[in-house]
């Protein structure tokens, strides 16, 4: 089981790795460890591998830093739930392998501390003892996910996801 970390509106990269804890800043520390570090000190300090973010509107807003979806990735985070995402941050996260799902009706229904099982394989969220189904991805996304990531993606089929190979 995974604990649901709900988030409100308009959290920005800055909300989630403040720039002074970016890597080129601490290049001895792991970004990791900085996730949510002044925005969500409990987040940083409790939130396990495979645990779930619930957002509410345009998560991942603000600069384009491509270390705020790293520090989520090296935490292991579950997967990302959102009304809605900066399309920087969107892409970014696909392109390190990390779940994301865009579902306004899943974000109403999941609260902050739920217990949830999460099945990628099949695309379910088991929440209080119902199956939901998570949105499909697009296909180019579900593939880069389904790898690791971009570059793990590319590794594997020596070419990017819709190129002729």
């Amino acid at each position: 089981m995974a604990s649901i970390w709900k988030f409100g509106a308009d959290v920005d990269t800055d909300q989630i790795v403040p720039g002074r804890y970016a890597p080129y800043m601490r290049p001895d520390e792991d970004v990791a460890t900085a996730a949510f570090i002044e925005a969500r000190p409990d987040f940083n300090q409790h939130a396990q591998p495979g645990d779930l973010i619930v957002a509410e509107e345009n998560f991942g807003c603000g600069s384009s830093r491509e270390y705020a979806p790293l520090a989520l990735k090296r935490r292991a985070v579950g997967a990302i739930i959102a009304r809605s995402f900066a399309r920087i941050f969107y892409r970014n996260a696909v392109n390190l392998g990390i779940p994301i799902f865009t579902a306004p009706d899943l974000v109403a229904r999941l609260g902050e501390g739920d217990q949830v099982a999460l099945d990628l394989t099949v695309g379910t969220l088991t929440h209080n003892g119902e199956v939901l189904t998570l949105p499909p991805v697009p296909e180019f996304a579900a593939q880069i996910i389904a790898a690791g990531g971009i570059v793990d993606y590319v590794r594997e089929h020596g070419r990017f996801p819709g190129e002729s190979g």
